[in-house]
């Protein structure tokens, strides 16, 4: 198996568990613990999705598009459209949010640094096995 199938498949299982921590943190904390690991758990899902798209992105590359583009959506909150959306459909609740929250972009940033180690690490590790057999 390649470097990019591998890199794939790692972005998919660690979007899967990016999923479920979220979901899990949501349904059993609440309040502002919960609201910002869930914002810095957003940043992290966008980067694995950068990666599964563009699996040879450098973790860094990868962590400021994802840094970018959950700001972009949180300063689109300001719109009201987002919010007025999030009203008809979870999807776009889930994805858009619904109110502009100035704390969410230092979370999402706390997100991008973090998911920028994992990755570097996971690479890393992709490498060395992939050396190794």
């Amino acid at each position: 198996m390649g470097l990019l199938t591998r890199t794939r498949l790692i972005a998919c299982a660690a979007a899967l568990l990016t999923l479920a921590a979220g979901l899990g943190i949501r349904a059993v904390m609440t309040g502002d613990i919960a609201k910002y690991a869930g914002d810095a758990l957003y940043t992290a899902l966008v980067h694995v999705l950068v990666v599964l798209v563009a699996p040879r992105v450098k973790p860094t590359a990868a962590a400021v598009a994802a840094l970018g583009f959950s700001c972009a959506v949180e300063l689109f909150q300001l719109t009201g459209i987002p919010g007025e959306l999030a009203v008809h459909s979870l999807a776009a609740r889930l994805v858009l949010g619904s109110t502009f929250n100035a704390p969410d972009l230092l979370w999402y940033a706390v997100g991008a640094v973090l998911s920028a180690l994992v990755h570097t690490a996971a690479q890393r590790s992709v490498v060395t096995a992939i050396r190794q057999g």
